[in-house]
């Protein structure tokens, strides 16, 4: 479907949503002004009406005193509308006209995020770059990328095909909700490229309270590239649709979450030399290892969640006591997630042929190789392949939090509780191929978990928790964890010094030791992996300094060797890496840096690059004072060589390939970015120093290349009424 179309499907639906709730809201309002004129001086958020009088009436309303006067006879009580009171947000979150969170996936908590609507990241529109170093990635919008940091790399061993697209996809642990005293509507669009080879996203976010502790948002992203090279169309669709309840006493959220993800693969270029010689002369002529073989992936995602959480004071609660934060209580609750992922591959056979295959010493020329193949196996048809693997999880939990003092205390909770997790994988096997029957393998596994921690003042918090499979599938894992963070103030400004450790035993993804496909089949029976993982991190906000440091230790890992066929090293890998971020202001100047080092114990296992960095230089100034803001500069990423890991399409997964090495080149970009009231602008030159310096091989994939130059442009508008 056109992107027009597309647009035109998502109004509706959000015209469809809002147009009812928004005439709700009229009805709302309507009854609000009624119980105001009743002597009920405050609004819905606590805060008194401009141009109401001590009466509770609007200035010159004079038909409406002489209705209320009437009104003053009835004996029926108006309902009191109360504020947000609930136990999550502190004040200085409720103060905040909107402001958004996610949940915890196991615990009574939220996690309080900013609403991006500054300049800050606005230049950086690849997500997966605006964290840390960032990812490597395989060049185009929408396809797969992993961070650069190992230790911010996901374990989770649930559906591994998709683990690549998690700077993508909509999940339970980043879906987003929202509160504000006003609706929020934010469009976002980018294009880059000519038409045949653009790039685009476009993104559309509406949030709205119904009522102070009661709101609602539509979160939908469409991101992808038409490909710049040969077989490399991607498009990525990501929905969250979220409602959230978070009262004095009882709380729940809501969502529903799809993603749809549509990938071309071509298996990177058929050398390294495509790229850094100058043959061609447009990237759609690079030749690709999958070109001829008409390879896609199809990833389908749903899943729901809903999670309650009821409140029981232990203390007599006033009509003073405006949340139950402060007091004495136990929170009882629960869980459900349905989660399903399906994922279809298919291709055709073909060859392709490498025109530097052989070095011929005598004649010092490079000789080609032809008739190559991609994959070396064919296990079920040697034309055509279509392999079709699904996933489903069904998990409830049960959960209690007790709360002795408060939520701010020394001891602020005791949490602990039970789930279940239900898993059915289907995959097509050699008997059933043609017949498209699934073969269904269903597993059921239980745990319990805990978790205490609390604050001492404004000085120290800290935590502890722990996860135990007892028995079933995946029995014996565990994680378990602690952190403190402690903070001093020097002029009211903090000093915040974090440690944590962490001990994890965890079994293999199902589909690491179970999978027949038509170019990889293993049946494994694996050890867990083990895990122990140290932090340390050390923060001044007020000069934007940021020093880190992490320590891992990892037995028996499993990985993806030279051959893409998964594998596990019997002995330890020992990882360590050190992080700094340091931005430096004068006057109008940003000179922002971030840097980490990576050292390894086992290249052929961990692959890491030993030195990565991002950088932005940039210059910010007002054009119109409180009107419009301009930033004008540099952004830059570079990282060492080293033998970077590959992408195999069958697999949906990086392997660790040893043939070639990549890395040395910096890649640049030019930008200048704005905002003009509530729009962000972004005009961008992409890739500036293409065919001007670097050596040539612009990759942080092996035999994936980045984007070539292009020129970029975007708008963001976000909307408060």
């Amino acid at each position: 479907m056109k992107m027009m179309q597309w647009i035109r499907a998502i109004v509706g639906v959000v015209a469809a949503v809002v147009l009812p709730l928004a005439a709700y809201a009229q009805i709302d309002a309507a009854s609000l002004a009624r119980a105001q004129r009743n002597g009920q001086g405050n609004n819905i958020y606590g805060a008194t009406i401009p141009g109401m009088d001590n009466t509770g009436m609007m200035e010159g309303d004079e038909e409406g005193r002489e209705g209320e006067t009437a009104d003053t006879t009835s004996t029926k009580k108006k309902r009191e509308k109360r504020p947000l009171e609930s136990y999550y947000f502190p004040d200085t979150i409720r103060a905040q006209r909107n402001w958004k969170w996610t949940i915890d996936e196991d615990y009574n908590r939220v996690n309080i995020m900013p609403l991006d609507t500054t300049l800050s990241d606005w230049r950086i529109d690849y997500v997966f770059y605006r964290e840390g170093v960032g990812d490597m990635a395989l060049g185009g919008l929408g396809q797969s990328s992993q961070p650069m940091n190992w230790f911010d790399r996901r374990q989770d061993p649930d559906f591994i095909f998709a683990r690549s697209y998690d700077a993508y996809t909509s999940r339970v642990d980043n879906v987003p909700f929202y509160n504000g005293k006003t609706p929020l509507t934010n469009l976002t669009y980018l294009e880059s490229g000519q038409k045949r080879y653009r790039e685009e996203h476009f993104e559309i976010v509406h949030s709205q309270n119904i009522s102070p502790s009661t709101s609602f948002n539509v979160n939908y992203k469409s991101r992808g590239t038409m490909g710049l090279y040969d077989w490399q169309r991607t498009k990525n669709h990501n929905l969250s649709v979220a409602f959230a309840h978070t009262g004095k006493r009882y709380s729940v959220h809501a969502a529903y979450m799809n993603n749809k993800i549509e990938t071309r693969e071509n298996g990177g270029v058929v050398g390294e030399w495509a790229i850094a010689d100058t043959v061609f002369e447009m990237p759609s002529g690079v030749p690709m290892r999958l070109a001829s073989s008409e390879a896609k992936n199809l990833y389908r995602n749903n899943a729901f969640l809903l999670k309650q959480a009821y409140a029981i004071p232990l203390e007599r609660v006033t009509e003073y006591d405006f949340s139950l934060a402060d007091l004495a209580a136990i929170y009882i609750g629960h869980q459900f997630e349905f989660n399903t992922w399906s994922k279809v591959y298919t291709d055709k056979r073909g060859t392709y042929t490498n025109q530097h295959g052989h070095y011929n010493e005598e004649t010092e020329k490079w000789e080609p190789a032809t008739n190559l193949s991609y994959y070396d196996d064919w296990f079920i048809d040697p034309q055509n392949t279509r392999d079709s693997i699904s996933e489903r999880l069904i998990s409830n939990k049960v959960f209690v939090q007790i709360q002795p003092w408060g939520r701010n205390a020394a001891v602020s909770t005791i949490d602990g509780g039970v789930g279940v997790d239900l898993h059915t994988y289907s995959y097509l096997n050699l008997d059933n191929y043609l017949s498209g029957k699934m073969t269904k393998d269903k597993r059921t596994s239980w745990y319990v978990y805990g978790a205490t921690g609390g604050k001492i003042k404004r000085y120290a918090d800290w935590g502890f928790d722990i996860k135990w499979n007892p028995s079933g599938y995946r029995g014996g894992d565990l994680s378990m964890g602690a952190d403190i963070t402690l903070r001093a103030f020097v002029r009211e400004h903090p000093l915040i010094l974090r440690g944590s450790f962490r001990q994890e035993l965890r079994s293999p993804s199902y589909w690491q030791e179970n999978l027949f496909s038509n170019h990889y089949a293993w049946f494994n029976s694996f050890g867990k992996e083990s895990e122990t993982r140290f932090e340390v991190n050390f923060s001044v906000p007020n000069i934007a300094l940021e020093v880190g440091a992490w320590q891992g230790v990892i037995g028996n890992m499993v990985y993806y060797g030279n051959d893409s066929r998964v594998a596990q090293y019997s002995g330890n890998v020992s990882l360590t890496s050190l992080y700094a971020r340091k931005d430096f202001r004068l006057a109008g100047f940003h000179l922002d840096h971030r840097a980490l080092v990576q050292i390894t114990s086992n290249e052929s296992v961990l692959p890491v690059p030993t030195f990565s960095a991002f950088l932005s230089y940039y210059y910010e100034f007002w054009v119109v004072r409180n009107v419009l803001r301009v930033q004008v500069g540099l952004d830059g990423r570079y990282n060492t060589a080293y033998h970077a890991p590959s992408y195999n399409p069958a697999l949906s997964a990086f392997f660790n390939q040893r043939e070639v090495t990549i890395g040395n080149y910096p890649y640049l970009d030019v930008f200048v970015s704005a905002k003009w009231k509530r729009m962000r602008i972004l005009l961008k030159l992409q890739h500036l120093n293409e065919n001007l310096f670097g050596n040539g091989e612009y990759f942080q994939v092996a035999r994936y290349p980045l984007n070539p130059r292009m020129f970029k442009f975007g708008i963001s508008w976000s909307f408060y009424d």
